[in-house]
């Protein structure tokens, strides 16, 4: 079965650019913006994980246990040290990118790159420390 369409005489033909699949490791940024989408699906391996926690919290402390007790296994480790490195760099790039992704005025003027990215380094921060603070007083 061919996937060309077929057409009449005079009908306008689409125009249907060849792309290499690996058309983006040729630039840097391309790379970045590739492994920075990729790393979404760190970001639901992680709530996936959140949410078997709770489910287990819900089904008593023998579900529990086994999933502590699988959350100590060597794959449980690696994949959870690989995510917590992909949910780094999913942030910083979030961070990086959110000043070009929300533009804020404030008086008529355009608020600096600069602060819009300190400021969701320090509300990063605070929060950081408020749930590291929260977990170390229990």
């Amino acid at each position: 079965m061919s996937h060309r369409p077929r057409y009449r005489r005079y009908q306008p033909r689409l125009y249907q650019r060849r792309m290499p699949i690996f058309w983006w490791v040729h630039r840097a940024a391309h790379i970045r913006f590739i492994t920075r989408e990729l790393t979404s699906v760190f970001v639901a391996f992680g709530a996936l994980e959140l949410l078997f926690l709770v489910r287990a919290l819900g089904q008593g402390p023998a579900a529990y246990a086994a999933f502590l007790a699988w959350l100590q296994t060597p794959v449980a480790l690696i994949l959870n040290a690989v995510t917590v490195l992909m949910l780094l760099f999913h942030s910083l790039t979030w961070f990086n990118l959110a000043p070009r992704a929300l533009v804020l005025h404030a008086g008529g003027r355009r608020i600096p790159d600069a602060a819009v990215r300190g400021l969701n380094y320090a509300a990063w921060v605070v929060v950081s420390a408020g749930l590291a603070g929260l977990l170390l007083a229990t």
